[in-house]
Parts: structure tokens; C-alpha cells; sequence
């Protein structure tokens, strides 16, 4: 214990910070020491101040642990993971980074910012070079690093490994995303039991967009995003966990289908090799059942933190067409936000 990092949670009563709570229980590198969020929140003790809502109980010394409000003060510790809405987050997340923070980001606020790298460390881990590029780091040594939304994780994990290979053009895809990605309480059982909603707020935006910066090249200090046609429809569906993509993709290469399949199944990068703790040992999986990936029976695959693929096919319209499925609040929040903080410390940034 006395050899972890201390880090903070920002946010740390909602959704994806109860995730962040659970999920660094026992982490070997890092330990929750501090936890805020809003006024009505602070002095209260955790236990007190948030509803838990996981299977899993509440680790009873970040019960006891008094929350405080969402600023920085003498007891900050270097790293925050920063579980705030996007409204909140433009406000808060600067004040860490011009306090000396290494800050995680789990909002959209700022990750498409220019001079913030936004980040899968089995995808991008070197766009981390931006953080040079910042004037807190330049100041003070704090920065701040973003996750993608929760929806592009899991395509951009897919198409990754195949656009190194063959070089992706084009991509239609489709979402039925969880509801557990609106958070709590979400959306009103009556909206969406026995029926689909076809809009989420700036969602079809968001996945475009980061995408192209995910999956762009960095030189001299900026990203050119890749050059990639994308066109997203994006829809909330009655499942609890689990965002299920149906994708077709054009190729700038003749592909085989066992030459797709076989680049997934071997794809390893960044997180593997630095053998972080949250990495994935497989990070795209190929399920070869006709009717998976299922978010029931494929959301925890590689603890929730793998992009599992399914039902390659050729597409009457581009190339190919297939099925990825990714866990929305680990891999697409609070899992990806901690494995971006494994890189940090890996690469050295937190030293």
C-alpha cells in the first residue's frame, strides 16, 4: 500500500465514478485517497453521499472517506480520473490541470482540443506527446489526457488492427447502445421498455469525429486525423451493459476473410507490451458462434476491457461487414480512463 500512487476521483457519487471506486479495489499500482464531487456531496462521507448501484459492495475505507468538493486543495493528489458531464467538466478539469494534475478524462469536453490527446493505448498510445504541447504542463507539469466516447472504443478497437493492414476508407455503422450509458437515472422506463430510441444527443458527432482523431498520425506536435469517411447512426436500446455495433467497412486492400480474422486474433500494442495492469491480454477477440457477440454473454470478455467481434461477412455495398460488441462503462469509461492512467505512469509522466 505504501508504495501506490494516490489518485482522485472527480465525480466520484455518479455512474462512472462508482465504476472507477470498483474497478481500482485492489489495483496494484494505484489507490483511492481522495473523492469529490458536488456541494450538496461534500462533508458527507462516502457511504453517505452516493448510491451505490454496483453488484459489488462499496471497499468500506472509501466509505468512510469524506468527500469533498469538487476543486483542488492541499490534499489533491496527482492523478485524477474526472468522472464530470460535459457542462461541469469545462468548468473543473482545468482547475487540476493549472493545480499540477495529471488529469484522466471521461468527458467530451475537451477531447477533441487540439493539444489534448485523446487516447486507447492500444491504438494511439504515442499521441501522449501532446501533453507537451499544453501550457499547464508547460507551467506546472499538470495536463490533462481524454477516453473516446463510449461508442467509438469499441469501432475504433475493431477497425485499428485492420487499417494498419489494409487501410479503412469508408464506414457505415449502427449502434444499439446500453442504457447504462445515460447514466442515472437515465432514460425513463416508459421511453424505453419494448421500444428504441433512435437519437442520442451529439452521439453520431461524437463517434465521427473521434474516430478520425483515434485512428490519425501525430508529427511535431499535432494529430492529422485519418483519412476516413464515417457515417454513424446511433440508437438506445433496453440493455443494462454493452454497446453492440453492426459495421461495414471499405478497404484501400484486397482482404480475405481468414487475413481480417487473423489480424484481430494477433492485434497486440502498447498496453501488452508494457504489460499494464488493466490491458486486455487479447484485446479484439473473434467470436465464431453465428449468433454472437451478445452483450449477456461477451460484455466481461478480458474483464469487460476487450472489443469483441463477431459475424464478418462480405457487404453487398463495401467490402466487408461485421458485429463488435464493447462494455460501455469499462472499456467505454471508467476501465479506459484507468488503463490511460497506467500509460501515463508507464511513459513516465507521472513522475
Amino acid at each position: 500500500m505504501p508504495n501506490k500512487i494516490p489518485v482522485g476521483i472527480v465525480g466520484a457519487t455518479g455512474t462512472v465514478g462508482q465504476r472507477f471506486i470498483q474497478l481500482l479495489e485492489g489495483h496494484p499500482w494505484f489507490e483511492v485517497s481522495w473523492l469529490a464531487a458536488s456541494d450538496r456531496s461534500a462533508g458527507k462521507s462516502y457511504a453517505e453521499a452516493a448510491t451505490w448501484r454496483l453488484a459489488t459492495p462499496i471497499p468500506q475505507r472509501v466509505a468512510d472517506t469524506q468527500v469533498r468538493s469538487a476543486a483542488p486543495d492541499k490534499d489533491t493528489p496527482r492523478l485524477i480520473f474526472a468522472a464530470l458531464d460535459a457542462t461541469a467538466a469545462k468548468e473543473i478539469e482545468p482547475l487540476f490541470a493549472e493545480a499540477g494534475c495529471a488529469v484522466v478524462s471521461n468527458s467530451s469536453a475537451f477531447r477533441m482540443a487540439p493539444d489534448v490527446p485523446l487516447v486507447i493505448p492500444e491504438v494511439n498510445g504515442d499521441h501522449t506527446e501532446l501533453i507537451k504541447t499544453q501550457s499547464w504542463y508547460k507551467k506546472n507539469g499538470g495536463f490533462m489526457v481524454t477516453n473516446p466516447n463510449c461508442s467509438a472504443i469499441g469501432l475504433v478497437m475493431a477497425l485499428a488492427p485492420l487499417h494498419r493492414r489494409f487501410r479503412v476508407e469508408k464506414v457505415f455503422v449502427a449502434t444499439m447502445q446500453a442504457v447504462s450509458g445515460a447514466g442515472y437515472p437515465g432514460v425513463p422506463s416508459l421511453d424505453i421498455v419494448g421500444n428504441v430510441i433512435p437519437y442520442i444527443a451529439n452521439e453520431e458527432q461524437k463517434m465521427e469525429a473521434e474516430s478520425c482523431k483515434l485512428l490519425g498520425t501525430i508529427s511535431d506536435g499535432t494529430v492529422a486525423p485519418a483519412d476516413l469517411k464515417l457515417s454513424a447512426h446511433c440508437n438506445r436500446v433496453a440493455v443494462e451493459d454493452g454497446h453492440t455495433e453492426s459495421v461495414s467497412m471499405k478497404l484501400g486492400k484486397v482482404a480475405h476473410a481468414e487475413e481480417i480474422i487473423a489480424t484481430w486474433e494477433e492485434f497486440r500494442c502498447f498496453a501488452q507490451k508494457l504489460n499494464l495492469p488493466t490491458a486486455p491480454e487479447q484485446p479484439v477477440i473473434y467470436e465464431r458462434a453465428a449468433d454472437r457477440p451478445q452483450p449477456r454473454l461477451d460484455r466481461d470478455r478480458g474483464r469487460g476491457m476487450s472489443a469483441v467481434v463477431g459475424r464478418l461477412r462480405p457487404c453487398n455495398i463495401f467490402d466487408w461487414k461485421f458485429t463488435v460488441l464493447s462494455h460501455n462503462t469499462i472499456r467505454g469509461a471508467a476501465g479506459a480512463a484507468i488503463l490511460n492512467g497506467e500509460l501515463l505512469k508507464a511513459q513516465g509522466y507521472l513522475d
